[in-house]
């Protein structure tokens, strides 16, 4: 993995956990985490330790492991509206014209500042359990069409299918 590579992290959650032994109670805690380029890779993980550093740590290490490429249109945001779902987590992410700014709740608006999307709208419905929040919108932001994904799929130039606005 290149280390040059500069990297935003974001904690998203923490949680302590609480583990019942015979002489009383042992805590532990876990770390949810983003970490992204702000040029289109992004990564989560959730780790656990029995310390905060040492859980956000982890979690930070497993997250630059696991990244993932999401198209964004100009560098700013998503190309189009789009509906994810992940368990009770339900996620609306609308494309925004460039000047709106980030309209996001907490581990929504964390995704996205990782990524480098500036422009977006964003509303979590039902749960507000921050796993399947992010889950949700990770879902989401995959499956999202760039006009790269249809041109490869039709066999057309990207320039047949983008709209030209006059």
């Amino acid at each position: 993995m290149n280390k040059d590579i500069e990297f935003t992290e974001k904690l998203v959650h923490i949680n302590r956990i609480t583990k019942v032994v015979k002489g009383g109670r042992r805590f532990g805690f876990s770390a949810l985490v983003v970490v992204g380029n702000q040029n289109g890779k992004i990564g989560v993980a959730h780790a656990k330790a029995k310390q905060v550093p040492d859980a956000i740590k982890k979690a930070n290490e497993l997250a630059r492991r696991n990244l993932i490429k999401i198209p964004l249109r100009d560098g700013r945001t998503i190309h189009h509206d789009i509906f994810g779902k992940d368990g009770a987590g339900k996620i609306k992410l609308r494309s925004a014209p460039k000047g709106t700014g980030i309209i996001a709740g907490g581990p929504i608006r964390a995704v996205c500042e990782v990524l480098g999307i500036k422009d977006i709208v964003a509303k979590s419905i039902g749960t507000s359990n921050p796993h399947n929040v992010i889950r949700a919108c990770l879902k989401a932001l995959s499956r999202q069409n760039s006009p790269k994904n249809i041109s490869n799929i039709r066999n057309k130039k990207i320039s047949e299918i983008i709209e030209k606005r006059g």
